[in-house]
C-alpha cells in the first residue's frame, strides 16, 4: 500500500510550472473493493488515460514539476469537494459502484484517507513552492457510452473559472499549433473546477485547466505531441501574463 495519495515528479519550486493531475492512477487498494470488473479499471471512468505518461515528459524539461494523485478517482474523485455526493461516485457512464456505497462513517475514513491528505499537502506545497502558473491536466472520452449520439469533436478543452486570463492566452496558442481547441469544452470549468478552485483561484495564483482527448492522449506519438506543445504553451503563456 502507498504511504501517500500522490505522486510528485521532478521538484516543484518558486517561479516554476507545476502540474496538477488529480486523475492519473488507476490503482485501487487491496483493502477496497468498488465490486466493478477489473476491465472497467482501464477504462475512462477510473481514470484520466494519458495525464501520467504526459506529465512525464513535460517534467524532463527544466523548471516543471507535477503533482499527481495516486489512486482511482472511483475510489475518492480528488477533484470534487468532500460534501459533494459524486467524491465517492456510485455510478459513472452506466457503469455501477456497488463499492462506494458505503455507510457514512466508511465515507468519512476514506476521505480521511486519501481525500484530506491530498489536499492539504497540495496546500503546503503551493505555499511554499509557489508556482508560476499550474497546468491542470485531465483527459476526456471522445465517446460516453451513456450518451452515444453526443458529438465530442474537440482535440484539446480549455477550462476556467472566474480566473481566464492564462486559458484565453492558451487557446489560440493550441489551435496555432493545429488542435481543434473547445472553449469551456466538453464541460465547463465554471460547473467542476474543485481542485484550481481551491488551490489557484483562492491563492492568485494563473492555472490553465486542459482536458486531452483520450484517444489522442494514449498512443506515444500523440503523448509526445501533447507534451510538447503544452510545455511550449505554459512558457508562452507565463511570459505574457509576466
Amino acid at each position: 500500500m502507498k504511504d501517500l495519495p500522490f505522486e510528485i515528479l521532478g521538484t516543484p519550486r518558486n517561479g516554476g510550472f507545476l502540474i496538477i493531475g488529480d486523475h492519473a492512477s488507476n490503482d485501487v487498494p487491496d483493502d477496497i473493493v468498488l465490486g466493478i470488473d477489473r476491465l472497467v479499471l482501464d477504462t475512462h471512468i477510473a481514470w484520466d488515460i494519458g495525464v501520467a505518461p504526459v506529465a512525464h515528459l513535460i517534467t524532463q524539461h527544466m523548471g516543471f514539476a507535477a503533482y499527481l494523485g495516486g489512486y482511482s478517482r472511483l475510489v475518492v474523485d480528488l477533484n470534487r469537494d468532500e460534501l459533494d455526493p459524486a467524491v465517492m461516485p456510485l455510478s459513472s457512464d452506466g457503469i455501477v459502484i456497488p463499492g462506494n456505497n458505503i455507510a457514512p462513517d466508511k465515507r468519512k475514513a476514506r476521505l480521511m484517507r486519501f481525500h484530506r491528505p491530498y489536499h492539504d499537502y497540495l496546500k503546503d506545497l503551493l505555499s511554499e513552492q509557489r508556482p508560476s502558473l499550474i497546468l491542470s491536466l485531465h483527459s476526456f472520452t471522445p465517446a460516453l457510452e451513456s450518451k452515444p449520439n453526443e458529438s465530442r469533436p474537440w482535440e484539446v478543452g480549455v477550462l476556467y473559472n472566474e480566473q481566464a486570463a492564462a486559458s484565453k492566452l492558451a487557446i489560440p496558442f493550441l489551435e496555432n499549433a493545429g488542435y481543434i481547441v473547445g472553449d469551456q469544452l466538453p464541460y465547463s470549468g465554471k460547473l467542476l473546477n474543485a481542485t484550481m478552485n481551491r488551490h489557484a483561484e483562492a491563492n492568485d495564483i494563473p492555472y490553465i485547466g486542459i482536458e486531452m482527448r483520450q484517444d489522442l492522449a494514449c498512443t506515444p506519438s500523440g503523448q509526445a505531441r501533447f507534451a510538447r506543445i503544452l510545455s511550449n504553451m505554459c512558457h508562452f503563456v507565463s511570459e505574457r501574463l509576466g
